[in-house]
């Protein structure tokens, strides 16, 4: 599905179905040089099962255009245009990693938009190692590399991968390699330098659930404790034997953890 906003295409994947606003919207907000594709189980599913969906690609990411937003704020007024261009009122938003910076803000700051907020992979502050920031701006290749290592509990999965026909690290490496120059350095330098997380929290008024994972290195299950504590009422679950792309290595588990939590 392509909408308009702030004069640019914007792609978001509606789970296989055409979208209708009518019944009650989930908003899918990917990490750091990333798409929607990550969300494939998760978003065909509740699309098939009486939710409306988008899967959305920030701004330079996927099939959307326009230059990447160097904010996280900017990124969260953007999923507030893309609600409006689609009809939608209010909407539950799922945010991994970065997405869970976006998500966290927009919810904070346009409670009116927000029924639900799911955090994957959160973290504050989002603090980016100075060595690895410097490589997703000079040799992103090599920051290819570090991050694949830091987001994965395994090098190979035994007996399989999670998802029949993958091997995720190799999955998630191409999804890397096929985004734009400059959209990782940007994306990264955006959570570095995002400073609000524990103020965000603190306005939270809808249900709020904290999906992390007990092994993963990028944003530690510890990271969030913070954020758990300041959103008020918050859930926090726990899913061992997965790193930070938790969807890919567990993809049953969250959304098992999802549709209980939305139903």
């Amino acid at each position: 599905m392509e909408l308009k906003v702030a004069n640019q295409t914007v792609y978001a994947y509606t789970g296989g179905k055409n979208f209708d606003a009518k019944p009650p919207t989930v908003v899918f907000i990917h990490g750091g040089e990333q798409d929607h594709s990550i969300w494939v189980l998760q978003s065909r599913y509740l699309a098939h099962h009486g939710f409306g969906v988008l899967a959305l690609d920030l701004p330079a990411h996927g099939r959307s255009r326009g230059a990447p937003l160097e904010r996280i704020e900017d990124m969260a007024d953007w999923v507030v245009g893309v609600l409006a261009a689609a009809g939608v009122t209010a909407a539950a938003l799922i945010g991994h990693s970065m997405g869970s910076l976006i998500a966290l803000d927009c919810a904070a700051r346009f409670p009116e938009r927000v029924d639900r907020l799911v955090l994957l992979g959160a973290a504050f502050p989002m603090r980016v190692s100075p060595e690895l920031l410097e490589a997703t701006q000079k040799n992103e290749a090599a920051a290819h590399d570090m991050i694949n290592i830091w987001s994965f509990s395994t090098y190979a999965h035994y007996p399989s991968n999670p998802g029949p026909g993958f091997w995720v690290m190799g999955e998630n490496l191409r999804l890397m390699q096929r985004q734009k120059p400059g959209v990782l350095h940007a994306d990264f330098a955006a959570c570095n330098n995002y400073a609000a997380g524990l103020e965000r929290a603190a306005q939270v008024r809808c249900p709020a659930l904290l999906l992390l994972a007990q092994r993963d290195m990028m944003t530690p299950a510890r990271a969030a404790q913070d954020i758990a504590k300041t959103i008020p009422s918050a859930r926090v679950v726990t899913l061992d034997g997965s790193g930070h792309n938790v969807m890919a290595e567990k993809p049953d588990e969250v959304l098992d953890t999802l549709v209980e939590f939305l139903r």
